[in-house]
C-alpha cells in the first residue's frame, strides 16, 4: 500500500508544504558533515596547535622525571601543587582543540539550517519506541545508505589509513626508544597523516551525504495530484463554497437594491433590456445618485415597482446602455451625463409642479 501511495505521489511540493515541514522539524539535515567538521578541527588541532603543544608537554614531563629534586612532594599541598602544574599543562594543551570542535561543529549544522526550537521533535511518541516502525526504518532506503555509509567509513578509511601508515610501523618501534621530546613530535607526525586520510574521506562522504539527504527529503515531500488539489482548496477556500458564498452576496445586493426602487425620483429604461433608477434630493447629492440598475429580469423588476409607486419612467435607449455600464449602484453619475438627466430631472419636477389658472 505504501509503494502505491509513493508512486502516485508525481507532483513537486508546494513552497507550503516545505515550509510546514521546516516548522514541525523535519529539515534535511546531513549527519556526515558534523563529523567532517569534528575532523576538520582535529586536522587544524594537529597542524597548528599539537606539535607546539607536545614539546611543552613533553618538556614539563622531562622536568619532573628527570629532576625530580626539584618537586617536593612532602605534603598533600605539594601533590595538589604538581598536579595544578600539569592540569594546567593539559588545558593548555586541549583547549584549543575543544574550542575549535564546539565552533565547527555548531558552525557545520548552523549552515545547513538555523537552528529552531520545535517541541514536536521532542515530544514521546509510541512509533519511537515500536519494534515494527524502527524494523521498517532500519532496512528502509534511509537505513540502507547509513549502513553504506558506515561500511565506508570502516572498510575504506581502514583501507587506505594502513597503506598510508605502512611505511611508520618501524619508525614507531625505534621513537619508543629514544627520547620523550622526540617521542611526541613522531607521535604528532603520524597523528597528522591519519586525519589527512580521515578529513579527505569525511569530506567525500559529506559532499555526497548533503546532496542526497536533501534530495532524499524533497521525495518525501512529493505530492499526490489530490494533495495540491486540498491544499489549494485551503488556501484559497472551496470553489464551490465560494461560488455559493458570491451568489449569495449577490442576491443580497440585488434585494437591497430593489427595495430602494420606490426611493427613485425617476427611471431610465431601454425600454426592455436595461433600467436605471435616480433618485435626486437638492438637500442630499449635488447631483443624482443610482439607487438601482439591472437588466432583462431586474430590469422588468424596477419598471413593475416604478409604476405601483407612481416614479416617472422615461425611455432612452443610449443614455440607458451607458449610465448602465458606466454607473454603480449609489454613485452620483457622471458630468457627461449632467445635461441628458437634468432635463429627465426638469421634466419630473415641473409635472409636479401645481399648473397656474388662467384667468
Amino acid at each position: 500500500m505504501s509503494d502505491e501511495d509513493d508512486d502516485s505521489k508525481t507532483e513537486d511540493p508546494t513552497e507550503k508544504k516545505m515550509r510546514d515541514a521546516r516548522e514541525k522539524g523535519n529539515v534535511p539535515s546531513s549527519r556526515e558533515l558534523p563529523i567532517f567538521a569534528t575532523a576538520l578541527a582535529f586536522y587544524f588541532y594537529a597542524v597548528f596547535f599539537l606539535p607546539g603543544g607536545m614539546i611543552r608537554i613533553s618538556e614539563t614531563l622531562k622536568d619532573i622525571f628527570a629532576q625530580p629534586d626539584q618537586w617536593h612532594i612532602g605534603t598533600a599541598v605539594d601533590v595538589v601543587s604538581l598536579f595544578t602544574h600539569l592540569g594546567w599543562e593539559i588545558g593548555a594543551l586541549l583547549a584549543p582543540m575543544l574550542i575549535m570542535l564546539v565552533v565547527l561543529g555548531i558552525g557545520s549544522n548552523v549552515a545547513q539550517h538555523l537552528p529552531e526550537f520545535v517541541l514536536e521533535r521532542i515530544t514521546p511518541q509510541a512509533s519511537r519506541i515500536s519494534l515494527a516502525k524502527g524494523w521498517s526504518r532500519l532496512f528502509s532506503s534511509q537505513g540502507m545508505v547509513e549502513f553504506a555509509k558506515s561500511v565506508f567509513k570502516i572498510v575504506v578509511v581502514s583501507a587506505v589509513m594502513v597503506f598510508a601508515l605502512k611505511g611508520e610501523y618501524f619508525g614507531v618501534i625505534d621513537t619508543m626508544f629514544s627520547d620523550p621530546q622526540v617521542i611526541f613530535v613522531k607521535f604528532a607526525t603520524i597523528l597528522q597523516k591519519m586525519m589527512v586520510v580521515i578529513l579527505l574521506a569525511t569530506a567525500l562522504l559529506s559532499a555526497i551525504d548533503v546532496f542526497w539527504t536533501r534530495h532524499h527529503w524533497y521525495e518525501q515531500l512529493r505530492m499526490t495530484k489530490q494533495e495540491i488539489k486540498d491544499e489549494y482548496k485551503q488556501a484559497q477556500g472551496d470553489p464551490v463554497v465560494k461560488a455559493r458564498q458570491r451568489s449569495i452576496a449577490r442576491d443580497r445586493a440585488r434585494k437591497r437594491m430593489i427595495s430602494n426602487v420606490p426611493r427613485a425620483t425617476l427611471v431610465i429604461t431601454n425600454p426592455t433590456h436595461y433600467a436605471v433608477a435616480l433618485r435626486y434630493v437638492r438637500e442630499e447629492n449635488e447631483a443624482p445618485v443610482v439607487v438601482a440598475k439591472g437588466q432583462d429580469l431586474v430590469a422588468l423588476k424596477i419598471r413593475e415597482l416604478a409604476r405601483e409607486n407612481d416614479i416617472p419612467i422615461f425611455e432612452d435607449p443610449p443614455l440607458a446602455r451607458s449610465m448602465f455600464a458606466q454607473v454603480s449602484v449609489d454613485s452620483v453619475i457622471p458630468s457627461i451625463f449632467y445635461k441628458a438627466v437634468a432635463e429627465l430631472v426638469h421634466r419630473v419636477y415641473a409635472s409636479k409642479a401645481p399648473k397656474r389658472r388662467i384667468r
